[in-house]
């Protein structure tokens, strides 16, 4: 059996087996009124898949309504024997389209109406394998600075301009293929690009850098006549296209010795760059055109750097509380229990009904929480607990306590008077 991941043509279904194509055809033409372009191919793939395979393995069903569940199990594993492009398996995220897009077609019909429906739907959620979601793959912070000076030392002028947009944008490449050329505007002071309608069906406007700015107007004023309606086409004025979007990335990432990248990787690259410099999630998301926050989770990952930072600052705690030995610092003699008498009152703090005597290694969030909180209220008959508070801060070298309770102190003084 010839497993090349190849479809019947719509005609040649037609021609086997015309009481499948029929319905199948008539689903496309109702869901292409609502659904984007991409969205109807990738259904018409996956319709024509499972055409294909109930002629060549199940002759026997020549109408739709005559699908049932065994010949679901039967589809899943051939779909899964099948091979892809250079005769590799089709992937998992491949098979989970393909029976997502089946399922919702017998789900659709069946709730339509369609005479040509089964009597039940016979693809399952179950049915669709789970999808890998590998992290997004973004330039680390050495490799894109390689990128970015490869670059700029790049023959062709539009390589430099494709690369430098994307990287510092963190435009898709259709939206970047797309921009008009009124796409730069000056709002204020600053600069923005309005980014056209694009996979999610809103457009949006993003901060240009000053530099981008004058590498932008520096191309169009050299290469691009003024009158052309694309912002940033090639030099000879044909428009650009995903696959030379990706010939540009891939002779800056060769120049650079960082092997293969993908236009989507500069999109990665500038969202984890963000993350990890301070840029909050909702600021990250508008940058990028994302509708909600599992998105930009995805997309902005934080690396190793922003985890390294906050693990470190966690660990020098624990270690500090792994290193404590109540037994190590004192004498083996009998003096013993009144030396370590004596070095927890070394670390005490005095609180106002008794101590703390959480080592000092080991900081507290919730030192002073009392005295610091806005609805706290003390009185002068308190005086003296906060003096003798004061005093002990005091005598153990603890100034940040000291000086909290001179605040009370001098307040309370300040109140009397």
């Amino acid at each position: 059996m010839n497993t090349q991941d190849l479809f019947l043509t719509w005609d040649e279904i037609d021609t086997a087996a015309a009481q499948l194509a029929a319905p199948m055809r008539a689903y496309l033409v109702q869901i292409a009124t609502t659904l984007r372009p991409a969205t109807i191919r990738n259904a018409d793939q996956a319709l024509r898949c499972f055409a294909q395979f109930l002629i060549q393995q199940h002759p026997e069903i020549t109408r739709l309504a005559d699908v049932r569940r065994p010949h679901v199990e039967d589809y899943k594993p051939w779909l899964a024997a099948r091979t892809g492009q250079r005769d590799r398996p089709v992937t998992v995220n491949t098979r989970a389209h393909r029976l997502g897009n089946l399922r919702t077609f017998f789900i659709r019909i069946h709730d339509w109406g369609w005479p040509e429906a089964p009597p039940t739907v016979p693809i399952l959620f179950g049915d669709l394998p789970r999808q890998e979601k590998p992290l997004p793959k973004a330039l680390d912070d050495a490799d894109a600075a390689k990128f970015l000076r490869a670059a700029q030392s790049l023959k062709r002028p539009s390589g430099r301009v494709v690369c430098e947009v994307l990287i510092r944008t963190g435009l898709r490449v259709g939206e970047f293929t797309r921009l008009r050329r009124d796409a730069v505007r000056q709002i204020g002071a600053g600069h923005w690009l309005h980014v056209p309608v694009g996979k999610l069906l809103d457009d949006r406007y993003i901060p240009l850098h000053p530099q981008l700015v004058e590498l932008i107007a520096d191309y169009r004023d050299r290469y691009v006549d003024p009158t052309h309606p694309l912002l940033l086409p090639r030099e000879n004025g044909t428009p650009m296209d995903r696959h030379s979007v990706t010939r540009c990335l891939n002779n800056a990432a060769t120049a650079a010795g960082i092997g293969h990248v993908h236009p989507h990787q500069m999109r990665h690259t500038l969202a984890t760059q963000a993350i990890n410099r301070g840029m909050s999630l909702e600021a990250i998301a508008a940058l990028l055109g994302h509708h909600s926050m599992d998105m930009t989770l995805r997309y902005a990952k934080i690396a190793n750097r922003t985890v390294a930072d906050e693990y470190f600052a966690v660990t020098e705690k624990v270690e500090a509380l792994y290193a404590i030995d109540p037994t190590a610092a004192l004498p083996s003699s009998a003096a013993g229990p009144e030396m370590a008498r004596l070095h927890r009152e070394m670390h005490q703090r005095m609180l106002g009904n008794g101590f703390c005597t959480r080592p000092p290694a080991l900081d507290c969030t919730f030192e002073s929480v009392c005295e610091t909180c806005t609805f706290f209220q003390t009185s002068i008959a308190f005086r003296p607990t906060l003096q003798a508070q004061h005093d002990h801060a005091a005598d153990h070298d603890q100034t940040g306590r000291q000086e909290l309770f001179s605040r009370l102190l001098d307040d309370l003084d300040k109140s009397a008077s």
